[in-house]
C-alpha cells in the first residue's frame, strides 16, 4: 500500500541567546533564536524533519499556522507530493481563505517553509542521500517540474531553466568531488553582533583566523561613530587582505544608508546588507547605484518575501549579492527558483544563514548550486555562526574556514530529542527553571 502522511506535529523551541546578545543588532537587539520545528510521519513509519527560524515572541503564531497548513498535507501519498511536487506546493500556498492572509508572504509563508522543509527531509531520507546529492542526481527535467514558475516566467520560463542546468551537465562530476574534498567557502559573522564587547570582539577575530576564516562581517546601524570604532577594532584584527562585510538589518532610509555607507568607505567594505525595508526595491536600486563608485555592493534577501520580490530585485539591479534564507520562502521548491532566476541575470548567490538550523540547511542548497548551477565559486561563500550547532543530529562541520559536505540522509534537519524536549517553549526544563530563576517572565 501506498504510503501516506498520517501526522504532522509543530512545535514551539527556543533557545535563551539574548542573554548573552549573541545574534543581536540595530533592529533586534535581544533575539532568543527560536524555531517552529515540524515532524511528518507516514504510514511507513518514516519520518521527516522540518523547521522554520524565528526569534523568540511570534514562534507560536507560526506553530497555529503550520497547524491551520496541516489538513492540506495530512492523508496525502506521499508518491503523488513528489510525482508533481510544483502542483502540491501550489496547492499548499493557494487555500483561498489561508493565501488571504499571505498570500505567499509573512507568517503563513513561514510556516509553509516549514512543512516543506519536511517533505524535502523525507524525500532525501526515503532516498537514502543527503539533500544536496538529491538534488544534483536529478535531471533537468526533474528538478524543473518541482518548481512554481507562476509570477516569474516574464524572467525564466521551465524551457529556460532546463537549458541553463543541462549547459552545467558537463563537469557535475568533477565539481562534487571537489566539493567533498575542500568543502563550501564560509564566511563568519560571529565576530560583529552589536551587542560584544570591544575585548570579545578582538578575541573573537583571533579566534576566527586561528580556525581559517578570511571573510568576515558585522552589524552597523545603530550609531556611526560606534561603528567606526567597532570596525576599525575588526578591521586591524583581520588585515586588509580578507574579505569584510557589513550589514544594517533594514536600519536605514535610502538616503540615511547612501550617507552613512559613504562614512564608511575607507574600511574597504566588499557590501553593505540590508540597508533599507526588505521591500523597498527601487530604495536597494537607487544606494546600489550610490555606492557602485566606492566598490561597495548591495547584499539583501533573508527577509525577501517571495520569489516575486527577489525577481524584481534582479531585475532592477538593486543586488550585487543574493541571499537566499531557507525558511523565508516557502521552503526549497521556491529557494530553486531563486538561484536559476540570479543564474540567467549573472548574480551570485550567498545564503543568509546562523539562527538555529539555518547554516544545517543552506550549505546543501549552496553544494547543489555549485555542482548544477553556478559552476563557480567566485565571489560565492555561506554565511556561518557558531550558536545551537550542538542541538541538531547532523550539525554543520566548518574545516579551515569552509564547510564540509554533508554526508548522511536528509537535509540535516532533525534536532536531538532531548534538545526539543528540554527548549519546547514554555514546557520545557530549560525554560521551566529560568522562569524560576526570574530570568525570563512565564507567558501569562
Amino acid at each position: 500500500m501506498e504510503a501516506k502522511i498520517e501526522n504532522l506535529e509543530v512545535k514551539d523551541v527556543r533557545f535563551p541567546t539574548s542573554l548573552t546578545g549573541d545574534g543581536s543588532d540595530a533592529m533586534h537587539t535581544d533575539p532568543d533564536y527560536s524555531c517552529a520545528y515540524v515532524k511528518l510521519t507516514l504510514s511507513d513509519g518514516t519520518s521527516g524533519y522540518g523547521l522554520t527560524f524565528t526569534i523568540g515572541k511570534g514562534t507560536e503564531v507560526v506553530v497555529t499556522a503550520v497547524k491551520a497548513l496541516a489538513p492540506l498535507v495530512v492523508g496525502k501519498a506521499i508518491k503523488s507530493i513528489y510525482d508533481d511536487f510544483a502542483k502540491f506546493w501550489r496547492d499548499l500556498t493557494s487555500d483561498s481563505q489561508l493565501r488571504w492572509i499571505g498570500p505567499e508572504k509573512g507568517v503563513i509563508h513561514l510556516a509553509t517553509a516549514a512543512i516543506i522543509n519536511a517533505l524535502w527531509d523525507l524525500w532525501a531520507r526515503r532516498e537514502g542521500k543527503p539533500l544536496w546529492k538529491l538534488l544534483a542526481d536529478m535531471t533537468p527535467e526533474q528538478l524543473v517540474s518541482t518548481i512554481d514558475f507562476r509570477y516569474i516566467t516574464d524572467v525564466i520560463t521551465k524551457e529556460e531553466a532546463i537549458q541553463l542546468l543541462k549547459k552545467k551537465e558537463d563537469g557535475k562530476k568533477e565539481r562534487e568531488a571537489k566539493l567533498l574534498q575542500h568543502g563550501y567557502p564560509a564566511y563568519c559573522t560571529s565576530v560583529g553582533w552589536i551587542g560584544y564587547s570591544d575585548e570579545k570582539i578582538k578575541k573573537l577575530c583571533k579566534q576566527k583566523l586561528q580556525e581559517g576564516f578570511t571573510a568576515f562581517k558585522a552589524k552597523v546601524g545603530q550609531n556611526l561613530e560606534d561603528d567606526k570604532r567597532r570596525l576599525s577594532i575588526i578591521r586591524k584584527e583581520i588585515g586588509e587582505e580578507n574579505l569584510f562585510m557589513v550589514d544594517a538589518n533594514q536600519k536605514w532610509d535610502v538616503q540615511e544608508a547612501i550617507s552613512w555607507m559613504k562614512e564608511l568607505t575607507n574600511f574597504n567594505l566588499l557590501w553593505i546588507e540590508e540597508p533599507t525595508s526588505p521591500d523597498d526595491i527601487l530604495g536597494h536600486a537607487a544606494i546600489s547605484k550610490a555606492l557602485k563608485p566606492y566598490g561597495i555592493g548591495v547584499a539583501t534577501g533573508e527577509q525577501c518575501q517571495n520569489r516575486v520580490i527577489f525577481k524584481q530585485l534582479l531585475q532592477a539591479g538593486a543586488l550585487q549579492f543574493c541571499q537566499i534564507d531557507s525558511c523565508r520562502l516557502g521552503g526549497v521548491n521556491e529557494i530553486l527558483s531563486v538561484y536559476l532566476m540570479a543564474a540567467k541575470l549573472g548574480v551570485p548567490v550567498c545564503p543568509h544563514a546562523g539562527g538555529v538550523g539555518l547554516c544545517e540547511l543552506v550549505q546543501h542548497l549552496s553544494a547543489w548550486d555549485y555542482i548544477s548551477v553556478s559552476g563557480s565559486l567566485e565571489k560565492r561563500m555561506i554565511e556561518y555562526v557558531e550558536h545551537l550547532h550542538e542541538h541538531f543530529e547532523d550539525p554543520v562541520s566548518i574545516r579551515k574556514g569552509h564547510y564540509e559536505t554533508p554526508l548522511r540522509p536528509g537535509y540535516s534537519t532533525k534536532m536531538k530529542d532531548r534538545s526539543v524536549s528540554d527548549y519546547q517553549y514554555p514546557s520545557g526544563d530549560v525554560w521551566k527553571n529560568m522562569f524560576a530563576e526570574g530570568k525570563f517572565s512565564k507567558p501569562l
